[in-house]
């Protein structure tokens, strides 16, 4: 792994359960440019696939040119945790609803650390981020956190229940 902050949130989100994390690589079939990036998913049986599965929770190390740079994660020991709490804690977060951020979005310094933000090009979908979690932001972090993963669990047992219902 990579430094104590990613060591850190990795340990906070795979202590919740039914977390399985998936760290990009060569291995994984992943592009390079996400190499070292890890995502975090809601897969408590073990036997989503994988193409049907949708993190609640990524750890990205790498700056993704032409798309996501607006973090500068290319400055060494930078890290930036990605959650999808939902469209109300977002809201709560940020002060104001996904769908509105394009107005807003010129307000936030997206490389600010130990600060949460909206996500730099995810923000309309409700995600929120922050960059090196730290004293500032430890207890909020960890409400969101478990916020994500409760919201991935729901989604998980409403779509198993789908499954049943159309067995």
């Amino acid at each position: 792994m990579g430094t104590d902050i990613e060591e850190r949130v990795t340990a906070l989100i795979t202590a919740l359960p039914g977390v399985v994390v998936l760290r990009a690589s060569a291995e994984t079939g992943a592009p390079e440019v996400a190499w070292g990036d890890s995502f975090f998913y809601y897969d408590p049986r073990g036997d989503s696939p994988a193409d049907r599965r949708m993190p609640f929770a990524t750890l990205v190390t790498n700056d993704y040119p032409g798309f996501d740079t607006a973090s500068h994660l290319h400055r060494p020991g930078v890290v930036r945790l990605n959650l999808d709490p939902g469209r109300a804690l977002f809201t709560e977060t940020v002060g104001y609803a996904p769908a509105e951020h394009p107005a807003h979005a010129d307000r936030w310094d997206y490389t600010a650390l130990d600060q949460l933000l909206p996500h730099p090009v995810y923000a309309t979908a409700g995600w929120v981020s922050v960059l090196n979690p730290g004293p500032r932001t430890r207890t909020r972090v960890a409400e969101l956190v478990a916020a994500a993963h409760a919201r991935a669990a729901r989604h998980d047992n409403a779509r198993r229940a789908r499954q049943v219902d159309q067995g």
